[in-house]
């Protein structure tokens, strides 16, 4: 992994702590978590919290969530809100964290400044033995202090300032005054800096879960759905109407389009789609080249080619599907009929415009792994996992194409793969149902800015 690491595609953009001061913070708020305490004397954090360094000292990578299901966390600093979340068991859970730090970001500086605020996204439940348990988190709950519970004594002062001011004998109390003169000491002026911490609730209606070998939630649509990773019989008592594992390609497909969730990549605006295409073509050709055992270092487009022709007898169905894609959108070539059975067909899609972006294409670049600049962007333990098993030739490949490709502009990659424009000035192709998808075929040669709503889909049969 030091391949990733070194190319600043593995923990990457972490909080650095050097200082004694701020570690003994974590330690202060470690303890008060966990009962537990680090001897490193300098370490780095994502946004929650966690450390790498540290999860190898304790031989726990879960040791601020425990059970994998109650997230625990510790700031030391706002910036940590750029961090990204290592070990993520809910892919909401960054998202909530990353959205409660900016909402309380004036109350977290200031607390910060000379303690660590520690905390939990709190859930219903406390383990997960049983998927029916995730199915039943509808709610996240924020709770967080500093080790000295300056937030808590914010509240108690809040409460004797309220009986202060409306009891009309309160002003002759001396206990109540003197109460309120000692946590002041702790708290500071609250009415000038309140510590307060608001918007602590969240909704968690569609996720990710690494539990279960990887379930995707979808329960904020008419039709609730569950797509599972690994085969499932065991759903009968769910309560779900819906519920799919990869194997059934043509249900997960159908799913997707009836709710709207995607559209075809050949969509995009303003974006070569081509060029696109040919990359996911030259990932699958190494990945075959590697599967057979060829060593190879830096690529050239002649050398990719040359690599294609050699092993062009083992190259799979999705690489045929997808350079009949490839030479319409090139026009050079009729318009390929793609359906929800081809190999293919999931390598042709992107998350459409909605609220669930990032799980859609999650799941998307789960159901096609062989084109690992989606499976790095969009789920990257996927990824990871994926890159333990490949051989030196391919691994050095994809880390160096990630670094000189992707790295070196990740929101214009991000933009061109999965950003959207106003909508067409076109009528949208309209569903007939829930299981059922109309198909428009294209009358011209490809636009590169004008491309049917449908693109590659052919008839979608459950």
């Amino acid at each position: 992994m030091m391949r990733l690491v070194r190319r600043g595609l593995m923990f990457g953009n972490l909080f650095e702590v050097t200082s004694p001061s701020m570690i003994e913070r974590y330690n202060r708020a470690l303890k008060h978590l966990t009962g537990r305490e680090t001897a490193q004397t300098e370490f780095h954090l994502d946004i929650s919290g966690y450390s790498p360094e540290i999860g190898d000292e304790f031989g726990d990578d879960l040791y601020l969530n425990p059970n994998g299901c109650n997230r625990q966390f510790i700031l030391l600093s706002t910036e940590q809100k750029t961090a990204p979340l290592l070990n993520a068991q809910f892919s909401t859970s960054k998202s909530i964290l990353r959205k409660w730090i900016d909402e309380n970001e004036d109350q977290l500086f200031a607390l910060t400044a000379r303690d660590a605020v520690a905390g939990e996204l709190v859930n219903s439940v406390f383990s997960v033995e049983d998927p029916r348990d995730l199915l039943s988190i509808r709610e996240i709950e924020v709770e967080a202090d500093t080790t000295e519970s300056t937030v808590e004594d914010g509240r108690k002062l809040r409460k004797m300032i309220d009986r202060f001011m409306s009891e009309p004998d309160a002003w002759w109390d001396d206990v109540l005054t003197a109460d309120m003169i000692e946590i002041g000491k702790r708290t500071g002026d609250i009415t000038r800096n309140p510590v307060v911490f608001t918007n602590n609730q969240y909704q968690q209606n569609n996720f990710y879960t690494a539990h279960f070998g990887g379930l995707y939630v979808f329960r904020d649509l008419d039709e609730t759905a569950v797509v599972s990773v690994d085969p499932r019989d065991d759903v009968e008592d769910w309560d779900i109407e819906y519920v799919m594992d990869f194997e059934e390609r043509n249900d997960i497909a159908t799913f997707l389009a009836a709710n709207d969730l995607v559209e075809p990549i050949t969509s995009a605006k303003h974006t070569d789609i081509a060029a696109i295409l040919q990359q996911k073509l030259d990932f699958i050709v190494v990945d075959t080249a590697a599967d057979a055992g060829e060593e190879f270092g830096d690529l050239s487009r002649r050398e990719l080619r040359n690599m294609a022709r050699r092993h062009l007898k083992n190259l799979p169905k999705e690489y045929e599907g997808l350079y009949q894609l490839w030479r319409w959108a090139s026009g050079q070539g009729k318009w390929p009929r793609i359906s929800s059975e081809h190999p293919a067909y999931f390598y042709t899609l992107r998350s459409a415009d909605h609220g669930d972006k990032d799980l859609v294409n999650m799941l998307l670049a789960e159901l096609a792994p062989m084109d690992v600049r989606q499976l790095f962007i969009c789920h990257k333990a996927a990824f990871y996992a994926a890159y333990r098993g490949w051989s030196d030739a391919k691994k050095e490949f994809v880390a160096e194409f990630l670094a000189s490709e992707y790295m070196v502009d990740k929101a214009g990659a991000r933009a061109a793969l999965y950003g959207h424009e106003p909508a067409m000035a076109e009528e949208p192709v309209r569903m007939r149902g829930p299981w059922e998808q109309q198909v428009v075929e294209p009358k011209t040669k490809p636009q590169k800015d004008l491309v049917t709503r449908v693109g590659p889909w052919g008839s979608l049969r459950r």
